[in-house]
């Protein structure tokens, strides 16, 4: 007899009997009971709705205080410029309300309402880039400016729109407290409104169950004896009722469900006599056995299922079961491995070495001990594979990576320690965690010997690649006390080892912690800084080849209370990258040209004033919009406002940025390329630069200022001078150079040798010497350094 004609011969009588008992007890259920039942269960329910209700009121009112707490609304409310506030300030109050919610998908806006209830500013956390505050809300608003609150929740639960918590307070626009009443005229509104998803979610699966809505009303309804349904106070003056209708079949299914639990317990009682011994005589027995076997192999007890040799059903199911537990366990270990595994270098991937790294560290940080981390990133490996194709790249990876592993492997076999665990973490990066004593020579020898396979470049199949590898060391615990801490540094240290001119190893030390704090700290002072009390801008002469000052640059100069002085070299290349350039920028076409007027009065009408601009800011055409208007409120003539761009980036123009260019120049703005020489020029693109001015980079002016380069600096600048272009040579230090740049043809002369970059107070007495030597003997012409002293004369002629 078969397993299934078994159970039902022997469990259907039972069954039927027990269902029958069951079916009898349903008439002496009393209908009050199970009413009485179903009322608290649906109390109980609504209680748990407005505890989530109260939860969302009393985060909404944390949202706000942590909003007004910090230092980002008294910072939009109270900067003038109204630009940087949108942008830069904006953009802070953006990560200060999405910073409030630990779930990034959920809705919250915060608003900004100005004393005559216009928007000073909105943001919600939603797909839609364009929303504005909502009529319901923006109804509330006119409703507390009417009233004499100056703090209050509501509930937006409108039907149409967006169900909203909104908790709203005024502020006194000056002090950020709550005003007076008789200042709330002047006071703005701020409003954080959230969805209350929780609360909501649960209010939609009570009126699916139900099929009837939620209603919410400012007085608790009259509840009839013989209806379902609950009221929950929300609020002192909210109430929510949920009043089923007696169409819907909740209670009769409940009913139902009690009835059949009663029935079961009753069928347990009278029949688990009769039905234990035939279950356990021809089904319980050989199931458990099988059981105890998938268990023990589920625990790893076992590894296997065996034969148990019953008959049936439950023989075969015990085979099958066998089978499939085999054919699992081969796939997942194919699985397994295949996660865990590189597919073009069959190493272990990142996944694989986190799990593994993350292991050891954890051990070394808990039980004591060392690791240390080999970050190995290759070398011109891009250039590889773009000239010779992603083919030989892969080889080259995969050749590389047996190498390394090969390497790794003879140094610890020799050496009898743990084996040290391999990966590749992406591209052309890998990484080597060893576990050795500190100062014992491992790593030392390790990264000898992986720059040793690049001593020639690198061979595959034959032919050797130009490649090298740079390799960033970090110790655990001594760098990091995590794997993540610890891969940081690896990596920081393997950037030093490139900027140390790759082909070598370098080891994370403080130093390079000390330059990520700066980094930090620089960033943190820029978003904070006041230009008009920390920077100044310095100017530094430009003279023709009779001495005559024909134009100064102008340069930036920080100093900040809390870091001293900082470069431009410095902080520039941060304010860019932290999107911050556009402030200082502003700033300094503004205070330059508002001081323009002063080196004209110094060294005539026809002074051209050169203005540095980040090369970040030509992506935006707003830059040609505040040239014009700084030119306008200064009155200039934009003939004398040279504009000045670095050669590396002139080279990369795009249609935008020369567009930009373009409206510039054609408002009358000269442009000049400043460091001409320092990136990679070719004469197609000297040919091809539109600009007024050519300044030759003082490392090209040191390398051609001798009597042997003289033709080649000869040759540029006559080409320069073919496409209209005027030559400026930088860095003339001495008087050799300013000799051999005069020979050969340059225009123009900036240097420590004519004078360093002055403040207009010290310039001004720059100028008075100036003038008194230009008026000297005709013909010659006499220097001075950066320090005053005067320097042998030289003929400028």
């Amino acid at each position: 007899m078969t397993l299934g004609k078994r159970a039902f011969f022997l469990i259907f009588p039972v069954v039927l009997a027990g269902y029958l008992l069951a079916a009898l007890s349903v008439y002496f259920v009393q209908g009050h009971s199970v009413l009485a039942l179903e009322r608290a269960r649906l109390s109980q329910q609504l209680d748990h709705m407005a505890a989530l209700f109260r939860n969302e009121v009393s985060q909404s009112r944390s949202f706000l205080y942590s909003i007004l707490e910090g230092n980002a609304v008294r910072l939009f409310v109270s900067e003038p410029d109204e630009a940087y506030r949108n942008n830069a300030l904006g953009l802070r109050l953006q990560q200060s309300v999405r910073s409030l919610s630990d779930d990034p998908k959920k809705f919250i806006s915060f608003a900004i309402l100005n004393p005559d209830l216009t928007p000073g500013y909105y943001f919600e956390n939603s797909d839609d880039p364009f929303a504005e505050i909502g009529a319901p809300q923006f109804a509330l608003a006119s409703r507390l400016a009417g009233g004499s609150q100056l703090r209050d929740w509501s509930f937006l639960h409108d039907a149409d729109a967006r169900q909203l918590i909104v908790y709203s307070e005024f502020i006194d626009p000056v002090t950020f407290s709550r005003p007076l009443p008789s200042a709330k005229a002047d006071a703005l509104l701020v409003q954080v409104a959230i969805e209350p998803t929780q609360f909501l979610s649960l209010q939609r699966t009570l009126q699916q169950e139900y099929e009837t809505a939620v209603s919410f009303e400012t007085a608790p309804q009259q509840q009839e004896p013989d209806a379902l349904s609950a009221s929950v106070r929300m609020a002192p003056s909210l109430f929510a009722t949920l009043t089923v209708p007696p169409s819907h079949g909740s209670g009769s299914m409940g009913q139902l469900k009690l009835l059949l639990i009663f029935g079961a317990l009753v069928m347990s009682f009278v029949s688990v006599g009769l039905m234990i011994a035939l279950i356990r005589r021809f089904i319980t027995n050989p199931i458990s056995v099988l059981d105890r076997q998938v268990t023990a192999v589920m625990s790893g007890e076992n590894e296997g299922i065996k034969e148990t040799g019953a008959e049936g059903e439950i023989g075969r199911l015990t085979g099958n079961i066998k089978q499939l537990h085999d054919q699992s366990q081969r796939a997942l270990n194919l699985v397994q491995q295949a996660s865990w595994t590189d597919t073009l270098t069959g190493i272990s991937n990142r996944a694989h070495f986190n799990m593994l790294a993350a292991d050891v560290v954890d051990t070394v940080t808990t039980q004591g001990g060392h690791c240390s981390l080999l970050f190995i990133d290759i070398d011109h490996f891009k250039f590889v594979n773009d000239k010779y194709g992603h083919d030989v790249g892969d080889d080259l990876l995969k050749t590389l990576a047996l190498r390394i592993e090969a390497t790794i492997s003879a140094i610890v076999a020799r050496r009898q320690m743990v084996p040290a665990i391999f990966a590749r973490l992406s591209g052309d990066e890998f990484a080597v965690l060893v576990q050795s004593t500190p100062r014992d020579g491992t790593i030392r020898e390790m990264c000898a010997a992986i720059l040793a396979l690049f001593s020639n470049g690198l061979e595959v199949r034959g032919k050797y690649y130009p490649v090298t590898a740079s390799i960033g060391v970090a110790i655990c615990p001594t760098d990091a006390t995590n794997l993540a801490e610890l891969i940081s540094n690896a990596d920081a240290a393997m950037y030093q080892a490139k900027t140390n001119g790759k082909n070598r190893s370098s080891r994370f030390s403080r130093a390079l912690q000390d330059k990520r704090d700066r980094i930090r700290h620089i960033q943190e002072e820029l978003r904070l800084v006041d230009p008009d009390e920390q920077f100044h801008l310095v100017y530094m002469p430009i003279v023709d080849t009779g001495g005559k000052v024909i134009g100064c640059e102008a340069l930036l100069r920080w100093f900040s209370p809390t870091l001293g002085n900082i470069t431009p070299d410095e902080f520039v290349p941060i304010a860019e990258s932290t999107g911050l350039f556009t402030k200082i920028d502003w700033w300094v076409i503004n205070r330059a040209m508002s001081e323009h007027h002063r080196l004209k009065q110094l060294f005539g009408p026809e002074t051209v004033l050169a203005i540095n601009i980040s090369s970040a800011e030509l992506h935006s055409k707003s830059i040609s919009d505040y040239f014009f208007d700084c030119l306008a409120r200064h009155r200039l003539d934009p003939r004398t406002i040279e504009i000045e761009l670095t050669e590396t980036y002139a080279v990369k123009l795009g249609d935008q940025l020369h567009r930009n260019i373009e409206t510039l120049r054609e408002r009358g703005f000269r442009i000049s390329i400043d460091d001409f020489g320092a990136g990679y020029t070719s004469v197609q693109q000297i040919i091809e630069y539109t600009a007024d001015t050519i300044k030759l980079d003082r490392a090209l002016v040191q390398n051609l200022a001798n009597e042997e380069s003289l033709p080649a600096l000869k040759a540029m600048i006559a080409l320069c001078h073919a496409q209209h272009m005027t030559v400026v040579g930088e860095g003339v230090d001495t008087h050799e150079k300013l000799a051999m740049l005069t020979a050969a043809g340059c225009d123009h002369f900036q240097g420590y040798l004519i004078s360093k970059p002055l403040m207009l107070p010290e310039l001004a007495i720059w100028a008075l010497k100036q003038t008194a030597r230009i008026a000297g003997p005709a013909g010659d012409y006499m220097f001075f350094n950066d320090h005053g002293d005067h320097s042998r004369s030289s003929t400028l002629s």
